[in-house]
């Protein structure tokens, strides 16, 4: 594995913080999520095995199983909100939800709004292109236009502006033409090669579950390998230690890994060397 998953191995139990702050009284968000006995999470809609709605109408998958999990584990109730990806990332929360599970990379750029509590799984972003792409390799897709999920990980590296926090500088293999940020990009690709899109940047799960799904694409090659962490707002450190043992105690346990093979028949809990 690239030094990104050494980095996230050496990394995976430790509480992940840095010395930005925003203003915030400590402790401030464990009170109320203990007084309410309610922990908010925001996580996503459409994004199988890790958050989906089912067959019943109910979020469910890996992100949302770990997140209960996380809930009992604290004695209390769990509610879930699916607000936009870029509204999480951009830290204006306003006390509407607590925590976000959406396997978030742990970026320099995000580490001055956000705490990171604990590594849960471990990911791998990838550009599929359709099926009938000349494109043989990454760099291929230079000048091309390439989709992606807004205020994604994926977004920045196409951007060239992503950086893991605490990992080695970022190793760019191509320059897209144009990063066009698009919750359609797996439907736009799909449409033929280069008649919207030349490519689409994604985990590599989506990506596969597309292929499975009968999509007319194929997986070029992997941008990045990264560890996906539970983030909070920064500046409550009770709240942050209560997050972080409250995943120990699920790793310590076999929780983590049964939820992983149960959503993805593998462990992406632990890092691969």
């Amino acid at each position: 594995m690239n030094h990104l998953i050494r980095f996230a191995a050496a990394a995976s139990l430790a509480v992940v913080s840095v010395a930005f702050s925003i203003p915030a009284q400590a402790g401030e968000v464990l009170d109320r999520v203990l007084a309410s006995k309610t922990l908010t999470v925001a996580t996503s809609v459409g994004w199988p095995p890790a958050s989906f709605v089912n067959d019943k109408g109910e979020l469910d998958g890996f992100d949302v199983d770990v997140a209960k999990g996380i809930a009992k584990n604290m004695g209390v109730e769990v509610k879930f909100v699916t607000p936009e990806w870029d509204i999480v990332t951009s830290g204006r929360w306003e006390g509407r939800w607590d925590l976000t599970m959406g396997q978030m990379n742990p970026t320099e750029a995000r580490a001055k709004i956000f705490d990171f509590p604990a590594v849960y799984i471990y990911v791998n972003a990838v550009v599929a292109v359709h099926k009938d792409s000349k494109a043989t390799k990454l760099s291929d897709l230079d000048g091309k236009r390439v989709g992606v999920s807004a205020g994604s990980s994926d977004e920045s590296y196409l951007k060239h502006t992503l950086q893991i926090y605490g990992a080695p500088p970022m190793k760019y293999e191509f320059t897209p033409g144009e990063v066009r940020a698009t919750s359609t990009a797996s439907d736009d690709l799909r449409l033929g090669d280069g008649v919207r899109l030349d490519a689409w940047a994604t985990d590599e799960q989506t990506a596969k579950d597309a292929i499975k799904s009968g999509y007319p694409i194929k997986v070029l090659g992997t941008l990045f390998s990264s560890p996906a962490v539970v983030a909070i707002l920064k500046g409550d450190k009770e709240f942050n230690e209560k997050i972080a043992a409250a995943v120990k105690t699920m790793r310590d346990d076999g929780t983590l890994s049964k939820l992983s093979m149960k959503w993805y028949g593998s462990d992406f809990t632990v890092a691969k060397q």
